[in-house]
């Protein structure tokens, strides 16, 4: 994907790098589903001074897996033109769901359980932003009230556990035959045990 970030006047480098990484992080905000995300974007001195071009940047993200140390190339189209690789550092905040209060290992969470409050992300990829998808999800680890609530300590709660009597049902063709069991092993909604 290569960006061309339109100039109406000659701009200096800085600009038009800050612009082109406020963009890709708009994109990746909308498909990470961030609520209200703020951006500040600060250019990492490079080694050589940065040369003016008189037309906008041709610019490819070369690395943008994480906000902190974002790389972008950019090359000069002009006649004097030039290609350099950029790092620009982003701090990224948004709305995201909290544990409002302490929730103990394994325990699953409630509406009560969740609030909504503006965070930094930057080092957060998996953050949730949607309250809902938290609620009825089981916490993998005691979280203190305040905690950014993350998909990687969360996990759909265990509603079979080994060794439990259940109810097997086998259908085919309009048929249906149950009996009872024990469960060989413990399982989430939608798991087969």
């Amino acid at each position: 994907m290569v960006l061309q970030v339109a100039a109406a006047e000659p701009r200096g480098v800085e600009p038009q790098l800050l612009d082109a990484a406020r963009e890709v992080l708009d994109t990746r905000a909308d498909r990470e589903g961030w609520l209200e995300p703020q951006f500040e974007v600060v250019l990492q001195r490079p080694r050589t001074p940065l040369l003016p071009c008189r037309k906008p940047l041709a610019i490819e993200p070369v690395d943008t897996r994480h906000a902190s140390r974002l790389r972008l190339a950019a090359r000069c189209p002009d006649a004097e033109g030039w290609e350099q690789t950029f790092t620009l550092k982003a701090t990224v905040s948004a709305k995201v769901a909290i544990a409002a209060t302490a929730v103990s290992s394994g325990k699953a969470l409630t509406e009560a359980d969740v609030a909504v409050e503006r965070r930094d992300i930057t080092s957060l990829p998996d953050a949730i932003s949607d309250p809902a998808a938290a609620v009825g999800q089981s916490s993998r680890r005691a979280l203190r009230g305040g905690h950014v609530l993350r998909s990687a300590w969360l996990s759909a709660p265990v509603l079979v556990k080994r060794g439990d009597s259940v109810r097997i049902v086998a259908q085919r063709d309009g048929i249906t035959v149950t009996v009872a069991g024990e469960a060989q092993e413990s399982g989430a909604r939608g798991a087969v045990v």
